[in-house]
C-alpha cells in the first residue's frame, strides 16, 4: 500500500529500492516463512481462487524459506513481465504507483516475529510475497495492477489519492470474487491472514456486497481489524475492463462532494449478497 508523508531512508535508491540481502536472513526467519506458508497452504485450496494456486506453482513458491526476489522475478518476468523489488517499508504514493505502472511490485524484506504471527501493523515479506505475488502470474490480474498504477499516477496529480486507495484496499488487499456460484478469496490481506481467510467467507459479521466502482471509492475501511464489508467482483476480466474503460475524471468530479460511506453501511442500491450482523465490529474506521 502507498503512504504519504515519509522520507526516503538512508541507503535506499532514488526509487526507494534496496537490496533484499537474502543471505542475511537467519534460520529462524526462514522457519517463520515455512510456518506461515504451511498454515496458509493447508487451508486455502478450498477457499482461494484457483489462479492463486496456479501462481504458486508457476513461481515455484514453496515451504522452503523466504524466496529470493531475483529468482522469483525471473520466473514472474517470463509469465507476465513483472518483477519484485525490495523496499525498506511503506513508500510514498508517487513511488508506489510508478513502480506498479512499470510492472514492478514493491515488497518489504523483513518478516514478522513469533509474537506477531497473527497480526502486525506494517506488511512484511510474507504478506507482500505470499499474499500478492502469485496473482501477478495471472495475465489479467497482472494487467489490472499495471492499470491501477497508471491510474494512481493520474490520481496523485489530481489530489484524489484517498478515493483511489480505497479501490486498492477493497480489491487487491481485501477482495472477494464469485466463481461458479461460490465466493472465493483473492485479496492479499485475506490470503496471507489465517484468521481473515476464515472470517471473510464464513463469519456472519461482515456485509458482502456486489462490486460497484463509485461505491467502493466512497467507502471507508478498517485498518485495525477484520473488514466490516467485503466487495465481490464477478471476474478479473470485468475488474480490468472497468478500470480501463472508466473515464475517471467525471467520477472524481462526483467524488469531490466529499460524501463518504461508513464501513458497515448498506445502501438501497447495493447488490446485497450477505447482510452482516456486525457482531465482530468495533470502531473506528479509516
Amino acid at each position: 500500500m502507498p503512504h504519504a508523508g515519509i522520507e526516503r531512508p538512508e541507503g535506499a535508491a532514488e526509487d526507494w529500492t534496496i537490496d533484499q540481502a537474502w543471505e542475511a536472513y537467519t534460520p529462524a526467519e526462514h522457519a517463520m516463512w515455512d510456518r506461515l506458508f504451511a498454515r496458509q497452504a493447508g487451508m486455502l485450496p478450498d477457499r482461494v481462487v484457483p489462479e492463486f494456486i496456479d501462481g504458486l506453482d508457476i513461481l515455484r513458491m514453496t515451504r522452503s524459506g523466504i524466496p529470493h526476489f531475483g529468482e522469483l522475478s525471473d520466473r514472474l518476468m517470463k509469465a507476465t513481465g513483472w518483477q519484485i523489488v525490495a523496499v525498506p517499508g511503506l513508500v510514498p504514493d508517487d513511488v508506489f504507483f510508478d513502480h506498479l505502472a512499470h510492472r514492478r511490485f514493491v515488497a518489504g524484506r523483513f518478516i514478522r516475529t513469533p509474537d506477531q504471527i497473527d497480526y502486525l501493523e506494517e506488511p512484511d515479506v510474507f504478506h507482500d510475497v505470499f499474499g500478492h505475488v502469485p496473482l501477478l502470474a495471472h495475465p489479467v490480474f497482472a494487467d489490472y495492477m499495471e492499470a491501477y498504477g497508471r491510474g494512481g499516477l493520474r490520481a496523485d496529480s489530481m489530489g484524489v489519492i484517498r478515493n483511489l486507495s480505497r479501490l486498492y484496499w477493497y480489491t487487491v488487499e481485501f477482495g472477494l470474487i464469485r466463481q461458479q456460484g461460490a465466493l472465493r478469496l483473492y485479496g492479499a490481506g485475506i490470503v496471507s491472514s489465517h484468521g481473515e481467510s476464515l472470517f471473510a467467507l464464513d463469519d456472519p459479521s461482515p456485509n458482502r456486497l456486489g462490486f460497484d466502482l463509485e461505491r467502493v471509492m466512497r467507502t471507508r475501511y478498517r485498518i485495525d481489524d477484520y473488514q466490516q464489508t467485503y466487495f465481490v467482483i464477478d471476474s478479473f476480466e470485468d475488474l480490468l475492463r472497468q478500470t480501463i474503460e472508466t473515464d475517471f475524471a467525471p467520477l472524481y468530479a462526483k467524488l469531490a462532494d466529499g460524501r463518504e460511506i461508513e464501513a458497515d453501511a448498506i445502501l438501497p442500491g447495493d447488490r446485497l449478497l450477505t447482510r452482516g450482523t456486525q457482531a465482530h465490529a468495533s470502531p473506528p474506521a479509516a
